[in-house]
């Protein structure tokens, strides 16, 4: 799969796509990215790529004919085939862990990466065909979001990590019924008079999954009683973990 990143700062790429596990799937190409710097595609000796807005306010806006030229030429270099242009905003759906699974199984996308104020809404309106958002909170430009879509759509493709079952138990996955993780211990077996849970040193298989959903069950549901409701209406929930809950609260 391909992403063409958008970005007026594409050095900030650089480390992160050379960096941790996830650089396997970016070395391989199991999940190309190719970025695109917006200013390439301005005329003049000064490479403008935002103005101030109309209306008048603060800060200033990213104009729409350097990211417009600059996309054309990332559809250009991809082929024919129609491809999702994606961009962070605060008004987007919520990242979770069912888009990231869509992506990595996708051809990839086009992600754009604002910066200043905004961008010019009619780029948006011609151009974007799906928004995104991290969360309810605002960064200074969509690198960061881009970077973190990246990173969840490598660690998902095969090889990338040491054990493939290892991204199965991550929270929100399905093999957890989209459940949060439980907690996990290593070596040593004591710590500051801390001891490792017993069941996990018992070697018994079954009583470990046992405690680990358990341990499941109770965080989501003092942390996130909303996943909780959702599993339970999906059917995800048998007796014993309705007892466990029934148990904790």
């Amino acid at each position: 799969m391909r992403f063409d990143v958008l970005t007026l700062f594409p050095k900030l790429f650089a480390p992160f796509l050379v960096s941790g596990v996830t650089r396997r799937a970016y070395e391989s190409k199991q999940v190309e990215v190719v970025l695109w710097n917006p200013r390439d595609f301005t005329a003049g000796n000064y490479k403008r790529v935002d103005d101030r807005p109309f209306g008048g306010g603060p800060g200033m806006v990213m104009m729409a004919e350097p990211l417009s030229a600059c996309l054309d030429a990332v559809l250009a270099a991809r082929g024919e085939a129609p491809v999702p242009v994606l961009l962070f905003s605060p008004i987007g759906e919520k990242l979770q862990h069912a888009a990231i699974e869509q992506w990595s199984g996708s051809a990839g996308a086009v992600l754009v990466c604002g910066r200043y104020e905004g961008i010019d809404q009619r780029f948006i309106d011609a151009r974007v065909t799906h928004q995104v958002s991290l969360g309810d909170f605002v960064l200074s430009g969509g690198e960061i979001p881009a970077m973190a879509l990246l990173d969840a759509v490598a660690r998902l493709q095969p090889g990338v990590l040491g054990d493939e079952a290892s991204h199965v138990q991550d929270s929100f996955n399905p093999a957890l019924d989209g459940l949060l993780d439980c907690p996990h211990y290593t070596r040593p077996e004591q710590w500051q008079g801390r001891p490792v849970p017993a069941p996990l040193m018992s070697g018994h298989h079954a009583k470990i999954e046992r405690w680990r959903r358990d341990q499941s069950l109770a965080i989501t549901s003092a942390h996130r009683p909303e996943l909780i409701e959702v599993a339970r209406a999906a059917g995800r929930l048998d007796k014993v973990d309705e007892a466990v809950l029934k148990k904790k609260l």
